[in-house]
């Protein structure tokens, strides 16, 4: 069961934006990923839990993040309940995407679970619905993945293999790579891997074409 720790930053300027203590593991349904984020002062600033099924659906989401709440799951396409911090009013939506995203590397593996590519495979498109900070706020996006290349690198626990995704934003045409070892991510913009307690989880690896 990998558990470590992720700090979070601005991609553009580098300003520190939280520090994400998580521990993941494959389970009976899929997968799980739990974690707290804490401020750079320290605080507790929110929690991620996402659980995925064996196909890399989301089951399961539960956000927390200034007092916010977001709890949702794959029904009839995405389906969410946003609160507010007063928990008076509760915002439903639903959205015909194939899974959600945001800040955590949570999802940046979750969206690699789902799409299953193989290096020689071409750009797949995926639509998500990405909750932002500082509130949780919902919106859409297409993106388009691409496994560049699968690598098998020599470790004091073995043989890892480290999987090189490119990402691009269909409405900005930005492109950035996200690189990713079973269910840890490696690097990614505004995402650095600081500690990791123990290997990471693999995942059987899709044949080769």
């Amino acid at each position: 069961m990998p558990r470590g720790r992720y700090s979070l930053h601005d991609p553009h300027d580098h300003t520190p934006l939280a520090e994400e203590h998580f521990q993941c593991a494959p389970g009976p349904s899929g997968w799980r990923y739990v974690s707290q984020l804490t401020t750079p002062a320290g605080d507790h600033s929110g929690s991620v839990d996402l659980t995925l099924d064996e196909l890399g659906r989301p089951i399961r989401l539960e956000l927390h993040a200034a007092s916010w709440q977001v709890r949702g799951a794959a029904l009839d396409g995405v389906t969410w309940v946003r609160t507010d911090p007063t928990g008076a009013h509760a915002t439903e939506g639903n959205v015909a995407a194939h899974a959600f995203t945001g800040t955590s590397p949570a999802f940046l593996v979750a969206t690699t679970r789902l799409l299953r590519l193989t290096p020689s495979a071409s750009a797949t498109r995926v639509r998500l619905v990405a909750f932002t900070d500082p509130v949780l706020a919902p919106r859409t996006v297409d993106q388009s993945w691409t496994l560049l290349k699968r690598e098998t690198h020599a470790t004091d626990n073995g043989l890892l293999s480290v999987e090189e995704y490119q990402v691009t934003a269909l409405d900005t045409g930005e492109q950035h790579t996200v690189h990713i070892a079973g269910d840890v991510v490696l690097a990614a913009p505004g995402i650095e891997l600081e500690d990791l307690e123990s290997p990471p989880s693999t995942f059987p690896a899709p044949p080769l074409d």
